[in-house]
């Protein structure tokens, strides 16, 4: 099951006896527990009908026992067990009797790492309730996640807004939560996020810098690109962080450089490579002319190499960018 489709008989008032949330989108997953908690759960009788507990700490015949206790005020009890993959063998054999007879006035909601469908729990607890699984999102599903947070937090974002923003957080939807909801403050409530404000707002963090760093690069100013490195490593970023954002850069080039030598129609250029907006589109068509298509096939070559030998040799990681940085500009 999608993390959509729970969310979907939530809203219809169908509810399984137990579900189990796995999956590589921590944030995503976190979120919906406390959904499923908000939605099952009322506010005033959750000291008697919520209990979280973690796996390791214990058995499988306790979370068994509270999961059948009856709820108070309430029609329904919630159990949530976070960090169910510490559940042994013999934890797994309790639960299981258990959801062969589980309680109809209790939600088991277990939070763990991806299931091993064959053993009897996870066969058991598909009969009766749900997997569900959180996936990152892929890129062009991201400003669809940035338009939703951004109307929950009760505002509007302009495209080349969201652009900049998806731009300096990337894939991180912590960060992209995070930085919507310093905007939503910033801007007032039913006001529109402007690019003005993602700069003033947005533009102190680290990917910032990075961003820069990228863009000097496609405009092969070398002096720039060095000391725009040498900040991005003094503040803590990872050498490794860095390079994946200069092969999504210059990836971003590569496509466009393609379809302008395909003589495609300036409107469509934004589309085609998943431009939000226009508004970055001509720095990044003058970047993609810098270079032709056989130095853009030599150059994702080097990339390559280069990500081997950050995580291989024993040299400096700042010289072996360095030493990418002066082929990419030279």
């Amino acid at each position: 099951m999608k993390p959509e489709e729970l969310r979907r008989a939530l809203a219809d008032g169908r509810i399984k006896p137990a579900y189990y949330f796995y999956g590589d989108e921590s944030y995503l997953m976190e979120r919906e527990v406390k959904r499923l908690i908000a939605s099952l759960v009322p506010p005033d009788v959750a000291d008697f009908n919520l209990d979280i507990l973690y796996g390791g700490d214990r058995r499988g015949q306790e979370i068994a026992s509270v999961a059948q206790t009856l709820p108070l005020f309430a029609q329904r009890r919630l159990v949530v067990v976070k960090r169910s993959e510490a559940l042994v063998d013999a934890d797994h054999e309790a639960l299981t009797e258990y959801l062969r007879n589980p309680s109809p006035s209790t939600c088991l909601l277990l939070v763990g790492k991806k299931p091993d469908l064959r053993r009897k729990f996870f066969l058991e607890l598909k009969k009766i309730g749900e997997l569900v699984e959180f996936k990152p999102p892929y890129e062009n599903q991201l400003p669809a996640f940035v338009l939703a947070e951004a109307a929950q937090a009760g505002v509007r974002i302009a495209p080349e807004a969201a652009e900049l923003l998806l731009l300096l957080s990337g894939t991180n939807l912590q960060e992209l939560a995070s930085q919507i909801e310093k905007l939503a403050g910033y801007v007032g409530g039913g006001k529109t996020i402007t690019l003005e404000a993602v700069r003033e707002v947005a533009s102190d963090t680290r990917a910032d810098t990075v961003f820069d760093l990228a863009n000097a690069l496609g405009e092969k100013s070398l002096g720039v690109a060095l000391r725009k490195l040498q900040t991005v490593l003094r503040d803590g970023q990872a050498p490794i962080f860095v390079l994946n954002m200069m092969t999504r850069h210059f990836r971003q080039l590569w496509q466009l450089r393609e379809l302008m030598a395909r003589k495609v129609p300036k409107p469509e250029l934004g589309r085609a490579i998943g431009l939000r907006s226009d508004y970055f589109l001509p720095g990044l068509m003058k970047q993609a002319g810098n270079f032709t298509l056989v130095e853009f096939k030599g150059l994702f070559v080097r990339l390559y190499e280069t990500d081997m030998a950050l995580k291989s040799s024993r040299l400096k990681p700042a010289f072996i960018l360095e030493q990418l940085f002066m082929e990419i500009c030279c």
